[in-house]
């Protein structure tokens, strides 16, 4: 009794801890993992701040390009005159020969400032007076600024804008010398109507007479290929397209005097333009496009500028090397591609799925295809550009030419870069995304649903057609949308496979077969590509560099929107208890 006292601790002692107790109570801020949770959320924080800088940047930039700035009047040291728009700012060290003219006063303050000035690059425009677009004007050699309201800033079809006096205006020998702002807008929509009116019938009607003639004379080769030059078949082929050709030839001459005599009306009525180094320039008034005294705008003409210059650049077609006007042509080439790249991906990718989750025997054949499948979604998207150039441009493009387009040989139809191909070789870019999301989804829904099925008597297909697909439709509606986020980003395979820097005709139009899979189209990647990488002038391309990044972001934002409402509705539509 004695000894058990004496063995016992006294009560103020602790007992030892174990040794993994001991650790976690010296390391309890590591074993609760606050460390990797604050680095969590600050990695969160900072990909969403970059996410939101980048997103608010391009909106801010792009939209207010398209905002009218006023034209200043700078008088340098020399007394050069020059009249621009204040296009940005920065600073930088001036060599000491661009500061020999520099009074003592001003230099002094350049070295206080340790050599570093401020300039301001100016959109003078007057390319075919100038030369240039731009010019840089360092803040040492401002002498004066000034803003004149009778400064114009005009938008034309040709050489960029003009900055400048109106001052003159000539309607068919009537001459107005300094005309005021409302006669110019009334001569110019009367040109306007004439301008719309020589571009329907040369782009509308004269374009399909030459189209019908076109296909005249290819049903004539026809003839010849399949009956045998100087046959009967042929000869009398070649009597029904010499009547035929001689009746639209009758319609062409018609329209073509319609367009002479209106191009004549057009080119009396004039403008005489006036720069600020009083040089002139006389055009006709239709190649205007939109003019606006810079310095004496309201609010309201501000917004009425701004909102005809969007408008602009939604519906009409480019110029001046994509750098001005609008974007039409990228806008239906890039919806037109990705209506066709989610017809093709979605249900190669949904039946690649369910075979492999449903019907294929599991084991290691099945595993080789999977791992395969993954590897595809890290492929170069240029080497799937140069397969859609190799087999689906050369070897299927010019099988087809040889069996339906024999009579256009040797220029290609479907044997060439065009819409079909670019979406289907996107389609192959895309389709693993869609196969690994369909499978994740397939493999989601409770196999007790499968099991209840067939225990009802239920067919497999029917088992996976009436419960399986409709349960996993969320799962491939997500597998769909990144498929169309990322090939809506795509440029690099387009570029090979039919993409072009200027399409003079849409993929659709109104001339049938009205959807044409075998024309070159524009995308917006890749008007973002060439307006800022391949443009004479990286400056002038700039703007138009944002503002299509912003409605290129847009379109992409609305689909992927569409997408996961429907998404939503159909995950609502299979909960429990919805049906």
């Amino acid at each position: 009794m004695t000894d058990t006292v004496a063995n016992t601790p006294a009560p103020s002692e602790a007992p030892a801890l174990p040794v993994p107790l001991r650790r976690v109570a010296r390391s309890d801020l590591a074993a609760r993992g606050e460390p990797f949770v604050w680095i969590m959320g600050a990695a969160l924080v900072a990909g969403l701040a970059m996410i939101t800088g980048f997103l608010g940047f391009v909106i801010y930039v792009g939209a207010l390009t398209f905002w009218p700035q006023p034209i200043a009047v700078i008088t340098t040291t020399q007394d050069k005159v020059i009249a621009g728009e204040a296009f940005r700012s920065e600073t930088y060290k001036p060599r000491d020969e661009q500061l020999a003219s520099v009074s003592p006063e001003t230099r002094a303050k350049i070295t206080a400032d340790l050599g570093i000035v401020e300039r301001t690059l100016y959109r003078v425009g007057n390319y075919d007076l100038f030369g240039e677009d731009f010019v840089w004007i360092p803040s040492f050699d401002v002498k004066a600024t000034a803003f004149p309201k009778d400064m114009y800033f005009i938008e034309r079809l040709e050489w960029g804008p003009f900055v400048g006096r109106v001052k003159e205006l000539d309607v068919a020998g009537s001459k107005q010398p300094m005309p005021t702002l409302a006669e110019l807008r009334a001569a110019h929509a009367a040109a306007e109507l004439r301008r719309t009116e020589i571009e329907q019938l040369e782009k509308i009607e004269i374009s399909e007479i030459n189209h019908q003639i076109d296909d005249i004379r290819l049903g004539v080769r026809r003839a010849e290929i399949e009956y045998g030059p100087g046959t009967a078949g042929a000869e009398a082929a070649k009597t029904e397209a010499a009547k035929e050709t001689a009746k639209l030839e009758a319609q062409y001459k018609v329209l073509e005097q319609k367009v002479t005599a209106l191009r004549q009306t057009d080119d009396a009525v004039t403008v005489t333009l006036e720069a600020v180094d009083a040089q002139t320039k006389t055009l006709p008034l239709s190649r205007l496009v939109r003019f606006y005294p810079a310095n004496d705008l309201t609010t309201e003409d501000k917004w009425s500028i701004y909102a005809s210059r969007w408008f602009e650049f939604i519906t009409a077609q480019p110029r001046e090397a994509n750098t001005e006007g609008g974007v039409l042509p990228a806008i239906v080439g890039t919806l037109t591609m990705m209506i066709l790249l989610s017809l093709a991906v979605a249900p190669f990718g949904v039946i690649t799925a369910l075979y492999l989750r449903e019907y294929a025997k599991q084991g290691v054949f099945v595993s080789f295809i999977r791992i395969c499948v993954n590897n595809l979604a890290g492929v170069p998207s240029i080497v799937y550009g140069v397969f859609g150039l190799g087999f689906f441009c050369y070897i299927v493009g010019g099988s087809v030419d040889q069996l339906f387009f024999a009579e256009k040989l040797p220029n290609p139809t479907f044997g060439t870069g065009g819409m079909l191909w670019a979406s289907l070789t996107l389609a192959l870019l895309t389709v693993p995304v869609v196969i690994v999301a369909t499978e994740e989804a397939l493999a989601a829904v409770p196999r007790s649903m499968r099991e209840g099925s067939l225990a009802c008597g239920a067919s497999k297909w029917q088992t996976i057609a009436r419960i399986v697909l409709p349960r996993a439709a969320p799962g491939i509606m997500t597998g769909l949308i990144l498929a169309m986020a990322r090939g809506a980003g795509e440029v690099a395979p387009l570029m090979i496979v039919g993409v072009v820097k200027l399409a003079p005709e849409l993929p659709i139009d109104l001339t049938a077969p009205f959807v044409h899979f075998e024309r070159s189209f524009m995308h917006l990647g890749f008007h973002i590509y060439d307006t800022g990488f391949q443009s004479r002038n990286s400056e002038a391309g700039r703007p138009m560099v944002f503002v299509t990044t912003l409605l290129l972001i847009s379109i992409v934002l609305m689909l992927n929107a569409f997408a996961i409402y429907v998404r939503t509705r159909l995950k609502r539509a299979y909960q429990v208890g919805q049906f």
